[in-house]
C-alpha cells in the first residue's frame, strides 16, 4: 500500500545513467532521496584570448561551461529492516559499483586493446566510458562527465559492506561544444538548450507585470 495520501504529487527521482550499448542497465543509479540542494557553476565562451578586445566581448564561441555540484545519500536501512535479500548480503555496494563504473572503462575493452599492443598494433584509440546522463526532472537531461566523486562510507553491516553513505560529485556538462555531431548527448544538449529559450522568453511577462507595478509605485 502506498504511503502517499491521494492529494500528493508523487515526486519525481533524479538519476546518473551510465548509458553502454553492450551492457544498457550496469550503471543506472535513481537517487534513493533528492538532495535538498545543488550547485551550478556557468562560466561563459568568450571568443579570443583578450577579454579587452573591441567589439568581442559579446561574442560568445559556443554555450556556456556548466559544473554542477550535488551530494547524494545512499541508504541501506530500509531493505534490511525488510530483510531484503540483496540488502542483507551487500548492503550498498552494489549502487555504489555503479557509480563508481561510470569512472571505468570497460574491461573487455582494456584486454582487446592489451591484446592489440601485444601483437604491435601502432595506434590504438583509449578504451572509452559509457556516456553519462545527469537526469533532473522533464526539462533537464544532460550529457555530463564526472570530473569528481567523493565517497564518504558511513557505517557497515557485520560482513564490512557499507550500509550508509553519502556521494559528493562534480560534474562538467558536456555541450554540442565538447560531443560528436553523432553523439546522443549532443542532440539533448541541443534540445536542453531549446528549452531554456522557450522558459526564458515565458518570464516575459513575468518581467512585463514586475517593471509596471514598479512605475506605479
Amino acid at each position: 500500500m502506498s504511503s502517499y495520501p491521494s492529494n500528493t504529487p508523487r515526486l519525481l527521482k533524479g538519476a546518473l545513467i551510465g548509458v553502454d550499448l553492450f551492457n544498457p542497465l550496469a550503471s543506472v543509479v535513481v537517487f534513493q532521496y533528492n538532495p535538498d540542494t545543488m550547485t551550478r557553476r556557468l562560466e561563459p565562451r568568450g571568443v579570443g584570448g583578450n577579454d579587452g578586445d573591441r567589439g568581442e566581448a559579446y561574442r560568445l564561441s559556443g554555450p556556456p561551461k556548466e559544473t554542477i555540484t550535488v551530494a547524494i545519500e545512499i541508504d541501506a536501512t530500509d531493505g534490511l529492516a525488510d530483510a531484503d535479500a540483496l540488502a542483507t548480503a551487500t548492503g550498498i555496494t552494489p549502487t555504489l559499483a555503479a557509480l563508481e563504473m561510470m569512472l571505468y572503462p570497460k574491461s573487455a575493452l582494456v584486454i582487446a586493446n592489451t591484446v592489440l599492443s601485444a601483437v604491435g598494433t601502432v595506434e590504438i584509440l583509449p578504451a572509452e566510458g559509457p556516456t553519462v546522463l545527469f537526469i533532473w526532472g522533464p526539462t533537464r537531461v544532460l550529457p555530463v562527465r564526472i570530473s569528481g566523486m567523493t565517497i564518504t562510507e558511513e557505517a557497515y553491516d557485520t560482513l564490512l559492506n557499507p550500509t550508509r553513505a553519502k556521494v559528493d560529485l562534480t560534474l562538467n556538462v558536456l555541450s554540442y561544444n565538447d560531443l560528436k555531431l553523432s553523439s546522443p548527448g549532443n542532440a539533448l544538449f541541443m534540445v536542453h538548450q531549446i528549452t531554456k529559450e522557450v522558459l526564458a522568453t515565458t518570464n516575459i511577462y513575468n518581467s512585463v507585470q514586475n517593471v509596471g507595478t514598479a512605475l506605479k509605485l
